[in-house]
């Protein structure tokens, strides 16, 4: 049977690190003083340092956020998403450039394949990206739509299916988000602590028969009875609505202590874990008794660039992909809507 490998990744994200700006614009929202005082605390307690988004916290600039989110007049849904139609291609173009495929690699991308859940339109990124890099007009299109934060790993899993069926194919995977579409007006806490965390980002891969990267072996879901209604993403009249509970590390931690996975551990040098926010990394760490170190590279792409969704977990495999050796094998994992964990075996040639 022919073995699919991640070839390589690309990141990118937009120019403008919100993250600060975020933090007071929340505060001054929060009219509760007690409120203002626990996101404070929270928020120093994230983990996140830098978080990047298209709207530009300086008042005046073309994509202003002052002007998007405005106190008491926040945009529609249709309002967003023509943003996102405008700005989405811009950040596409961003990674899928940072590949650097050659004019080889490029006339061997048979497959297209886009995960995101922040925005909507058609003809959409698939379209963008064959227009962009000029590929055959024949190039099979597929969209993964409101998967969420695993999206990622469905996709590199629909990858393998068709490498191992089409030897001959080449896969050119986008995941891409602009979570910061999505910012809610709300006196919610637990609301606003879940928009604390989400950024903008995209990530392009290559996905081939060729021995480089890393082997992706094997697949398997996780899911979590009772727990259907921790994580919803519902489409609403003033954008996308989020409902992230703040059980979820706990039912996370619960699902993963005493599992296979824990029984596996040993057999596992790296651990690309999604880093849905520091409680989650500190759950799964615990459940799986984990060493403090074995997280770095998630707790480090959340510290650089907050949770970009689907996104992310590809910026956590280019970071262990940057020092690992042939032969480490490694278990990468996202959490999502269901509540579900997406695993992936893989293996370093």
């Amino acid at each position: 049977m022919t073995t699919a490998y991640l070839n390589r990744i690309a990141t990118a994200v937009p120019e403008q690190d919100v993250h600060d700006p975020f933090v007071l614009f929340a505060e001054q929202m929060l009219l509760d003083p007690r409120l203002r005082m626990v996101f404070r605390r929270m928020a120093s307690r994230s983990g996140i340092a830098h978080r990047y988004s298209f709207l530009d916290p300086h008042q005046g600039a073309p994509n202003d956020a002052h002007e998007f989110y405005r106190l008491g007049s926040f945009p529609n849904t249709a309002r967003r998403m023509g943003l996102f139609e405008q700005s989405a291609p811009v950040l596409m173009r961003k990674a899928v450039d940072r590949l650097e495929l050659n004019e080889a690699e490029r006339a061997g991308i048979t497959h297209v394949l886009v995960t995101c859940c922040t925005g909507l339109y058609a003809p959409g990124l698939d379209f963008e990206i064959v227009e962009h890099l000029g590929l055959s007009p024949g190039v099979e299109r597929t969209v993964i739509g409101f998967m969420g934060c695993y999206a990622a790993i469905n996709a590199l899993k629909l990858a393998r299916h068709i490498v191992r069926s089409e030897p001959d194919a080449g896969v050119l995977m986008l995941n891409l988000e602009l979570c910061t579409l999505h910012f809610q007006e709300t006196q919610e806490l637990e609301q606003v602590l879940s928009f604390l965390v989400f950024a903008d980002g995209a990530a392009a891969s290559l996905i081939s028969a060729r021995a480089q990267g890393l082997a992706l072996d094997s697949f398997k879901a996780v899911m979590v009875p009772d727990t259907r209604g921790l994580i919803t993403w519902k489409i609403g009249g003033l954008g996308f609505d989020m409902l992230l509970s703040g059980q979820v590390p706990a039912e996370l931690g619960r699902a993963l202590h005493g599992g296979e996975l824990m029984a596996e551990r040993d057999d596992i040098d790296l651990w690309a874990v999604h880093p849905g926010g520091r409680s989650v990394l500190d759950a799964v760490e615990s459940a799986l008794e984990l060493p403090p170190d074995a997280l770095a590279a998630s707790r480090e792409v959340l510290s650089r660039f907050g949770n970009m969704s689907s996104a992310t977990i590809m910026f956590v495999l280019q970071r262990i992909m940057q020092d690992a050796r042939p032969g480490q094998r490694g278990c990468a994992m996202s959490f999502g809507p269901g509540l579900t964990a997406e695993t992936m075996r893989f293996h370093v040639v």
